[in-house]
């Protein structure tokens, strides 16, 4: 039996933290190992119970979620966060982002985007609300010092098309399909790009794609 992906609930409302819990916990391959009222306690709680993935509220007492999430991954670089709020501001999205979320999402999305989200963020993949993916790519268009050719011109062609697929925020499997790859070989693509980048996460992948005009196809 496959053992459930254990998530912390970060949110300062009891009432969202509680029906999120009950939709969670219906769920076979999901578990709810935490809670916490702030980002503080949820930091704490991050580090004490090592989830699998967070799922963090943005505005919250004692520490926001933008803080919440930095301190979580100084101590675990490789830990999943979804952030899960109302802003839809960019700057709140696109700080996040950077920092390291694996994806953002606004809490008027459906179960089934929260469910899927939660497992493709598990698996590495980006995710983002709909209506955040231009918001976040307007964003990133400002002007940005040039890229420093060392780090572009050790990657292959093959591992810009990947990064150019990044960019735009798709799984794995989805990269696979268009560049008519093994997903195995789409993964190693993708450890690749991180290492001579010198950055942590495909999220962190994609921005700089974004950033730099790397997200045409």
């Amino acid at each position: 039996m496959t053992t459930p992906l254990r998530i912390l609930l970060v949110d300062d409302h009891t009432l969202f933290r509680s029906g999120l819990k009950a939709l969670l916990q219906r769920q076979a391959d999901l578990e709810v190992i935490g809670e916490a009222a702030d980002g503080l306690e949820g930091v704490k709680q991050a580090t004490q119970l090592q989830p699998d993935i967070v799922l963090l509220d943005l505005d919250m007492p004692v520490m926001n979620g933008r803080d919440a999430l930095a301190q979580m991954l100084v101590g675990q670089p490789g830990l999943a966060v979804l952030m899960l709020t109302v802003s839809e501001d960019g700057e709140d999205l696109a700080e996040c982002m950077k920092t390291g979320a694996r994806g953002y999402l606004l809490k008027n999305i459906n179960a089934d985007f929260l469910l899927d989200s939660i497992r493709r963020a598990v698996d590495g993949d980006s995710v983002l609300s709909p209506e955040m993916t231009a918001k976040l790519v307007a964003r990133l268009r400002a002007p940005v010092a040039a890229p420093r050719h060392s780090e572009l011109d050790s990657l292959t062609p093959r591992e810009r098309e990947t990064l150019s697929h990044l960019a735009r925020g798709i799984s794995n499997k989805e990269i696979a399909r268009a560049l008519d790859l093994a997903e195995s070989t789409v993964k190693v693509h993708v450890q690749n790009i991180l290492r001579k980048l010198g950055i942590s996460s495909r999220v962190q992948a994609a921005v700089y794609a974004v950033e730099h005009g790397l997200d045409k196809p």
